[in-house]
């Protein structure tokens, strides 16, 4: 079968091509790929080339397809794998394999399976490992989503506390406590906020801040502060750049005896200041130093963003990091676990990853799309690979639509539905876009 796939040959050398796969072995299962979010991570890729923990050193001579967070269709399932999975199902896949302690990775280290692809080849270690999940959504895409999602997940699991006079480490957020989210009205960050709301583990008291009112105020019309109130939990927005002294301002909604009822929120105030749980979207020093200053005792802190320059150093205090019983902690990813958790979220609409896109492509918008990653401003690139289409922000179809009937179709869908991307949206685009040729 033909494919049409982004492929890697070296240092931003990425190629928009058509080939043929080989036919599918017993263990193998070939896929039709519908859709698949670009992740800063395939741009680390493109740039790095060969030199990337993950590219193989041959790439220029074997090149990969990149993409590794995409909703795949079955087609042909090797009769190896027929117990287990169903031609015309839907799957997701966890790229992070770790097959006998390799690296290598959907998306970065394979020739025929990425997910900026229209038709892969699934190999056997990805089954052996667990890593085909099915998914039972209502839209292709939010199987896209589930693997930033699954990281976001991951985050909230990973963060730990341990109770005075022990060394029992309680994994995950602490519930009932006291939450920040800093530089939170981003893609990822408002993902953190949604399950920090949604999951089963929820504070009592979230803060989330940012330097943009317009961030801060989508973010507010996103996550209503009387709708967090009703599920008992003290929701704040705050611009860090429009107060005299963050951390001061940001502690005192901690501060002991404080009535924490005027949102209606159920909460009870602790016996000390200071915050359970930070999470760090965004590697800026300043904003680690405060995260570091705004911990409780016994406060977890999660540094999130991953930085791009590898000597990004902070200072801590390490007086509270003996004597408050500070810890920090840093996830890349999610496991398979985190994956299969935030697509049940996502099947039980708990959770809405909508909130992290913001343009959405064709594949023919890949290749510059990847390379140009750093500089478009906005979430998560959300790309059909089906399809012909440019790379298309959703807050600027209404104004393209006044010259594009496609455009205009899509806006006032997007209009409907709170200024998001949803299911609606990708069934027009996956029955009116142009295809992709393969």
């Amino acid at each position: 079968m033909k494919t049409t796939a982004v492929r890697l040959y070296g240092k931003k050398d990425l190629r928009l091509e058509t080939f043929d796969l080989p036919e599918p072995k017993d263990t193998e299962i070939l896929g039709s790929v519908t859709s698949d979010s670009i992740c800063m991570s395939s741009y680390k890729a493109a740039v790095q080339g060969p030199d990337h923990k993950r590219v193989p050193d041959n790439v220029a001579e074997n090149p990969v397809m990149i993409g590794h967070e995409f909703s795949i269709t079955l087609l042909k399932v090797g009769k190896a794998w027929r117990h287990k999975y169903e031609e015309g199902q839907r799957y997701v896949i966890q790229p992070a394999l770790n097959y006998k302690g390799s690296l290598d990775a959907p998306g970065y280290s394979y020739q025929y399976i990425g997910g900026d692809a229209t038709h892969v080849l699934i190999p056997n270690e990805v089954m052996e490992m667990d890593c085909l999940l099915p998914y039972h959504g209502d839209a292709s895409y939010f199987g896209s989503l589930s693997e930033p999602m699954s990281c976001i997940v991951g985050a909230f699991r990973a963060s730990y506390h341990v109770p005075t006079g022990t060394y029992e480490h309680r994994m995950g957020i602490l519930e009932g406590g006291t939450m920040a989210i800093l530089a939170g009205a981003g893609p990822m960050g408002l993902g953190a906020v949604d399950l920090a709301l949604h999951g089963d583990r929820r504070p009592r008291l979230l803060v989330v801040t940012d330097i943009d009112d317009a961030r801060l105020a989508r973010a507010q019309e996103l996550f209503p502060v009387e709708d967090a109130a009703r599920e008992g939990i003290e929701l704040r927005f705050v611009n860090t750049a429009a107060v005299n002294d963050p951390v001061q301002h940001l502690l005192a909604f901690t501060a002991p005896g404080r009535d924490s009822q005027e949102n209606g929120a159920i909460a009870t105030s602790t016996d000390d200041q200071g915050f359970d749980d930070v999470l760090v979207m965004a590697p800026v020093r300043p904003v680690v130093e405060q995260a570091d200053r705004l911990l409780g005792r016994d406060g977890c802190m999660n540094f999130f963003a991953g930085p791009t320059d590898p000597s990004f150093s902070a200072e801590i205090n390490f007086y509270d990091l003996h004597y408050a019983a500070h810890h920090f902690v840093g996830t890349s990813g999610g496991n398979t676990e985190d994956m299969r958790i935030s697509l049940q979220l996502m099947e039980e609409k708990r959770v809405n990853p909508s909130i992290m896109i913001t343009h959405v492509g064709g594949l023919n918008a890949v290749v510059d799309t990847t390379l140009n990653l750093p500089g478009i401003p906005g979430g998560k690139k959300l790309i059909y690979t089906g399809v012909d289409m440019p790379l298309t922000a959703i807050d600027e179809m209404a104004e393209l639509g006044r010259s594009d009937p496609f455009t205009k179709d899509l806006a006032e869908i997007v209009a409907r539905h709170n200024g998001l991307w949803n299911a609606e949206a990708e069934e027009y685009v996956l029955k009116n876009a142009p295809p992709i040729q393969d």
